[in-house]
């Protein structure tokens, strides 16, 4: 990542300057396991989340205050939680706790020299 961004930094400043400051944020995903790694890396439950709000916003198409518009994402919120709570699965964590299980003994192992 360095040599990108010492051969871009004069023509692209701020882009190489966002690069640097958010780059392990961006390929945190990559840590997980495979199986997790598309369900993390994509937007997909937001964006569906945001639409069904945008559904029902252009139903009701005019709100009173800002109390109603909390109230509708509140109520919409909470039934999304009550479906992922109750509906399928969307991650099987046992793979995941195993995997973490692994990642912790591995870094707590103590290496002797000598």
């Amino acid at each position: 990542m360095q040599q990108t961004i010492d051969r871009f930094q004069d023509h692209a400043p701020k882009a190489m300057e966002i690069l640097d400051e958010g780059f392990d944020d961006a390929v945190a995903v990559l840590m997980l396991p495979a199986p997790y790694r598309v369900k993390t890396r994509t937007t997909n439950a937001v964006e569906r989340l945001n639409s069904e709000i945008r559904r029902r916003e252009r139903v009701i198409r005019i709100f009173p205050n800002r109390e109603s518009v909390y109230r509708l994402i509140g109520a919409l919120l909470m039934e999304q939680d009550e479906k992922w709570a109750m509906g399928n699965i969307y991650f099987d964590m046992t793979e995941f706790k195993h995997w973490r299980k692994e990642r912790v003994k591995a870094s707590n192992k103590v290496v002797r020299l000598g």
